[in-house]
């Protein structure tokens, strides 16, 4: 018996700072994904934060609004 495995790309396009955005897209594709036999999705790097964390990790708000998501 082979395994298989289905792999999902999600191609979207997140915003910067916007983690309620992008984390409802994650929720939004990752479900797409599922729906059509995805064992995993993929989505771009950063796509929490939309943007390399950087100057924003310096941000407390923006580390615990991570840390909640």
């Amino acid at each position: 018996m082979t395994a298989t495995l289905r792999l999902a790309l999600a191609q979207v396009n997140p915003t910067v700072g916007d983690l309620a955005g992008n984390s409802a897209l994650i929720r939004e594709w990752a479900a797409r994904g599922a729906e059509a036999g995805a064992h995993v999705v993929a989505f771009p790097e950063m796509m929490l934060t939309g943007y390399p964390v950087e100057d924003l990790v310096f941000r407390q708000s923006f580390v615990e609004a991570s840390q909640r998501r």
